[in-house]
């Protein structure tokens, strides 16, 4: 039922239109009783389903702080996605090349590995041509077991001499001519890798000094169990050595964070693309700038000798850097070939201040094989290349500080909107708030990638937001159907199945704490029901009413009527409650017509039946009283029991009104009101009549067909001559009176159905006349009739 400051309109106003009624509803004038609050809590929080959902987001925003796997994997999925949706670009002139061990290599040189002289080589021709610094993306932990040396200790005595022997012991190994090349070039990082086995190593190798600013940065920083180092001797003749290591918190194999710095024991190593920046830059300390308020590393820096400037490396609180990734074929016009370099086939100027890259790529090598967001396969070295790009042209990716907290924040903000909105609007609206809180956040997240390299997950605040509306959302359904349920039981004995089903799919039409509303209203009785009663027994009696009422009922449901309660022998309904009904003055009358056949059929039956049983029969007929106006209509009656009924001076006058129709000889009273909104129904003025319990006169009138019969016409002659009667009536012009009402009633008799109910009616008002012959009302008489019975 709508509530009296509603219209249909009302009903479509926006969502901004309920949030202010749901505002307007709250008595702030009166301050916030503990009541209203109780109420509010019960209905606004717990039915609702708000208070749940509050309290399911504390507990997700507790589970991103603890964030457990599944999180993280959806989180680097989405970073992959913004990836390949917008990979990074070559940039027109790098300095960073591979030097490539491919399959032109192996054809040329054989099987790898190669005599470390062909690897010394290699490093003495890229100096030659300029090269900025080299760095392997190998490891040299082992002897070269193709040295002279190593061969001749190999070949048993009796097959060779000693002399001989000597002299091939005394030729510099292979190992000794590569570290004798690296010494010499200056410029060459060798790698270095942890690995889970305990290593021992006799003395002290050579380490990279690092200068740590602030608190310690171990708790922070990947460790490793040990260090797998070059040969000593290569160590030692190395401008440096770097780790190449993945992040220990890598999921899936995909390449996403790398240690900058690693630790172990108590000592730091720098990473194969730092330390090659360290090289490059002549820089002799690493700087470690850490803070525990930060969480941990606040940067790391080399600084060139002799400069005040630092070269700042971006990482996150772990030491790891996050890099922004090119395709793995757009790598392709920076591999040059090592045997290329070997046999001095390069230009002059091919590798002039580069920073060259050495790995693997030939076929049939168990190659350094890694995945990368763009590529599932892409060779190792591409992964050092693509961060020492990233720190040379500062676009590695940057999960900030504030990452968290803005994640947290925005899954809080989110979802209390969807909290506080989506029981408020329902789920279409709710599910529009949710798309475009949560696009927004996601272009907000995609737009700090695109400009700022930044990454903020938008998974968890989204993910979170949607949990809460799908909660909502099925809380909403139970709530609803719980509604549409009430609903049933309550009005499905009393409304058409139809005007049931409208107020089950949207129960806010209801109001059922009461409202005033204009309304029609319908009495009908049984006439001579108490002699009629003296035929049956109690069950027979039963019987037979229940045979009337159900007909009845059936029609007033048809037209959208409302059945109030059901008297005895009477049926009290009325129109445009609890839905709306427009025409609910016609939908009355249309009523009023359908019964009056309905009892005419029942009347056949029932005739039938008593002949058949030899048993009198008397025909059942029914009176029918019908007004609008203004009632209250809601739930009525006490705590423990009530009805939705109808209250008010219009439903008491109806009421009376079918008690007039029998003094009047007709079927159907009607309603100045009723007449006025029914105005396309052939309805013929009765009476000025002060009904008991009224002060006031009210013009009634009788219904006698339905809207076709207005059209004929007889019925325009006969509503002429009727209406002139009755004003020569109220006139005091008897004879004047009486001479139309013979031309009416000629026009009558001609007739069938209902008008010939007119018949009695000018009876009725002949006797009138008669008497006032006699005993005149007086010259001041209005034509108004005093009813003496209800």
């Amino acid at each position: 039922m709508l509530d009296d400051t509603h219209t249909t309109d009302d009903t479509k106003a926006g969502t901004a239109g309920k949030i202010g009624e749901k505002i307007r509803s709250i008595p702030w004038r009166n301050g916030l009783s503990l009541k209203w609050w109780g109420r509010w809590f019960r209905v606004s929080m717990m039915q609702s389903g708000r208070l749940t959902t509050i309290l399911v987001l504390l507990g997700l925003l507790f589970v991103r702080i603890d964030d457990p796997v599944a999180l993280q994997i959806l989180r680097a999925r989405i970073f992959d996605f913004y990836q390949v949706q917008k990979p990074r670009e070559a940039p027109p002139e790098s300095p960073v090349t591979v030097i490539d061990i491919d399959q032109k290599s192996i054809d040329e040189l054989g099987q790898f590995p190669w005599p470390r002289t062909a690897i010394a080589d290699m490093i003495t021709n890229a100096t030659a041509l300029g090269v900025n610094v080299i760095g392997f993306d190998i490891v040299f932990s082992e002897p070269d077991q193709t040295s002279v040396a190593k061969i001749a200790e190999k070949v048993p005595q009796d097959l060779i001499d000693a002399d001989l022997r000597k002299r091939l012991m005394g030729v510099p190994t292979n190992d000794a001519i590569l570290a004798d090349a690296i010494k010499k070039s200056g410029k060459v990082v060798l790698g270095q890798t942890t690995v889970s086995d305990r290593l021992d190593y006799k003395g002290t190798p050579p380490r990279t000094s690092f200068a740590v600013i602030g608190d310690s940065p171990f708790p922070h920083l990947t460790r490793g169990q040990s260090v797998l180092r070059p040969l000593p001797e290569l160590d030692q003749a190395a401008a440096g050595r770097g780790v190449f290591a993945l992040s220990d918190k890598s999921l899936d194999l995909i390449v996403r964070q790398v240690p900058i710095v690693v630790s172990n024991d108590e000592t730091l190593y720098p990473s194969l693309t730092l330390e090659m920046l360290r090289v490059s830059l002549r820089g002799r300390t690493i700087g470690i700038s850490t803070d525990d308020s930060l969480g941990g590393v606040e940067q790391i820096f080399v600084r060139p000798p002799r400069s005040r400037e630092s070269y700042v490396i971006k990482t996150d609180r772990h030491g790891e850097l996050r890099p922004y990734f090119r395709t793995s074929t757009s790598w392709r016009a920076q591999y040059v070939s090592a045997t290329d370099i070997i046999h001095n086939r390069l230009p002059p100027d091919a590798l002039k201040g580069k920073y060259a890259l050495v790995g693997m790529s030939a076929t049939g090598l168990i190659a350094d094989l890694r995945a990368s967001p763009l590529d599932a396969v892409m060779p190792g070295v591409e992964a050092h290349a693509n961060i020492l790009e990233n720190i040379l042209f500062d676009n590695q990716l940057k999960y900030p500080n504030y990452a968290l907290a803005a994640e947290l924040l925005a899954a809080m903000i989110i979802g209390l909107i969807m909290i506080i909105i989506t029981p408020m609007v329902g789920i279409g609206l709710g599910f529009a708030v949710f798309a475009a809180v949560s696009g927004g956040f996601a272009w907000y997240s995609w737009d700090a990638f695109a400009t700022r390299l930044e990454l903020i997950d938008p998974t968890f605040p989204i993910a979170s937001a949607f949990l809460f509306y799908a909660f909502l959302a099925f809380a909403g359904y139970l709530r609803t159907e719980s509604q549409r349920k009430q609903v049933r039981s309550a009005f499905g004995q009393y409304l058409s199945p139809a005007l049931v089903q409208k107020l089950a799919e949207d129960p806010s039409k209801l109001a059922l704490g009461g409202e005033n509303r204009e309304m029609t209203f319908m009495f009908s009785d049984i006439r001579g029901f108490t002699s009629i009663s003296e035929l049956f027994d109690a069950q027979g009696l039963t019987r037979l009413i229940n045979r009337l009422l159900t007909p009845l009922t059936n029609v007033i449901l048809s037209t959208n009527g409302t059945i109030d309660k059901y008297m005895g022998d009477c049926v009290m309904a009325f129109w445009n409650a609890p839905l709306e009904v427009k025409d609910h003055g016609p939908s009355a009358c249309k009523a009023a017509l359908g019964m009056v056949l309905a009892v005419k059929e029942v009347n056949k039956t029932l005739e039938a039946e008593a002949k058949a049983e030899g048993r009198e029969h008397r025909a059942l007929n029914v009176g029918i009283g019908i007004n609008s106006g203004i009632a209250c209509v809601g739930n009525m009656g006490s705590e423990q029991r009530f009805d939705y009924s109808v209250l008010g001076d219009s439903v008491n006058l109806a009421s009376r009104l079918e008690g007039q129709s029998k003094s009047y000889g007709v079927t159907i009273v009607v309603g100045e009101n009723s007449a006025k909104l029914s105005d396309m129904y052939p309805l013929l003025e009765l009476d000025l009549i002060m009904v008991k319990g009224k002060k006031q006169a009210v013009r009634i009138f009788t219904l006698v067909g339905d809207p076709a019969l207005k059209t004929l016409p007889w019925f325009t002659d006969l509503k002429r001559e009727h209406d002139a009667a009755l004003a020569a009536y109220r006139a005091q012009q008897w004879d004047e009176a009486g001479r139309r009402m013979d031309a009416a009633r000629a026009i009558v008799r001609q007739q069938t159905g209902l008008v010939t109910e007119m018949l009695a009616f000018y009876d009725i008002i002949a006797e009138r006349i008669a008497e006032f012959r006699v005993e005149s009302p007086g010259a001041d008489w209005d034509g108004v009739y005093v009813a003496t019975s209800k």
